[in-house]
């Protein structure tokens, strides 16, 4: 009896390391990615990378954990408490910028990426000037999947046919054609901003197109001066261009400033280009119902955002990221996540065929414009940055003084 117990122990013990045995190989199989594309057209285009993931590597399991908060607070919240406790996903989605290299590089939690570039040779099919975004130190620490731009003018093309107008290039050229529409009773610009980093995106706009794009960039990085003159006429550029936009703008989203252009209640709106999906879902067609410019002043330049996603160190499944990787960074990934998500690719051959007629005029000037990483959503700036810029632009937008906003502004940079 007593050997038929331990033989029966024996065996018991056998199968439960064979069934360990089987559960770790099976964990090696599975992908976990955090995210906050939860709909529309961002889950769409996620589906879209996972299932060229997945046709490569179809044993895999892919645990999609996706955040359903605002503006991705739960996700980030959730990020930080696991990659605190060393316990982080394969890869998460985060905009590109200093807010990652602050929180997540610099204190050495996540892995240099360069080789994925590098052993694929498509470093040259990604911009310099983007290259030098998504590094620290020489080394790429994450891999955008796509790229929008942000310093784009919105318009009507019925209003401005009925009107003979053309869309403005310069400042004032804004202003010329802002009192001609005026003064015959459309409101010329549209402005949703419920939101304060709406308001704030057209601020940056207004910068951009009144100053040297070098001296623009000097401003979130402490090298220009708040208090100079160009920057202060630059402020009064956009207290003159508030005095023509909606009255109820306070009340209102980016989207409902964007109808307020497709009814003609308003003839031009500043927004990226994700405002492009949105007319799109209302039935429009580019270069018919509306048409785009770079927003006045800001020819040459490309504001530009992107979603990107990184590997932390210690991730459980660093070969099955560096496969997901991979897949964000290829031409085939890109063409199918952009096309859907409303977007453009980070590389320049992306097939100009599967995209519109504005993303291919987007891709034109990304391949040949300077581009410059945003303020808004975080590209230039830490968000506790961003965000103290924001309070500061509703009081400016209120009070409308230039002082005040001057020193608020340096002060937010200088806290930075």
């Amino acid at each position: 009896m007593k050997k038929c117990f331990i033989l029966f122990t024996a065996l018991f013990l056998i199968s439960i390391s064979l069934q360990g045995f089987a559960a770790g190989k099976k964990e090696e199989n599975r992908l976990e990615i955090i995210h906050q594309w939860i709909a529309g057209n961002e889950a769409g285009a996620l589906k879209a990378l996972v299932i060229i993931y997945s046709q490569r590597y179809p044993d895999v399991e892919i645990i999609n954990t996706a955040d359903t908060g605002d503006a991705g607070q739960n996700s980030n919240t959730v990020l930080a408490t696991r990659m605190e406790e060393g316990n982080p996903p394969d890869s998460f989605q985060i905009h590109e910028g200093k807010e990652f290299i602050d929180t997540w590089v610099i204190p050495g939690k996540m892995e240099p990426l360069t080789f994925i570039l590098k052993d694929n040779n498509w470093l040259s099919v990604y911009p310099g000037e983007v290259i030098d975004i998504i590094s620290y130190n020489g080394e790429v620490y994450r891999i955008p999947v796509n790229i929008h731009r942000s310093n784009v003018l919105w318009y009507n093309k019925a209003v401005f046919r009925s009107n003979t107008i053309v869309p403005p290039v310069s400042i004032f050229d804004f202003f010329t054609i802002a009192q001609e529409l005026a003064n015959a009773g459309i409101t010329p610009l549209a402005l949703g901003d419920n939101a304060a980093r709406a308001a704030t995106h057209l601020l940056e706009n207004v910068l951009l197109g009144s100053l040297d794009p070098a001296v623009y960039k000097g401003l979130w990085n402490g090298k220009t001066a708040w208090d100079s003159a160009d920057v202060k006429k630059a402020l009064g550029n956009f207290v003159n261009m508030l005095q023509y936009v909606n009255t109820d703008h306070a009340v209102l989203t980016w989207e409902q400033a964007a109808q307020y252009v497709i009814e003609g209640k308003c003839a031009m709106t500043i927004m990226g280009d994700w405002i492009e999906a949105y007319f799109a879902k209302k039935g429009l067609t580019p270069d018919k119902e509306y048409g785009w410019k770079a927003s006045p002043g800001t020819s040459g330049s490309f504001l530009m955002l992107s979603d990107s996603f990184g590997l932390p160190r210690g991730a459980l499944h660093r070969d099955r990221a560096i496969e997901w990787l991979t897949v964000c960074a290829s031409r085939e990934g890109q063409d199918a996540f952009n096309p859907l998500n409303g977007s453009i690719p980070c590389r320049t051959d992306g097939d100009r065929n599967l995209y519109n007629a504005y993303f291919q005029s987007a891709m034109t000037d990304f391949s040949g414009n300077t581009i410059i990483p945003g303020l808004v959503y975080n590209t230039t700036a830490a968000e506790s940055m961003v965000k103290e810029i924001n309070d500061v632009v509703r009081t400016f937008i209120t009070e409308q003084d230039i002082d005040k906003a001057v020193k608020g502004f340096a002060d937010a940079v200088r806290n930075r």
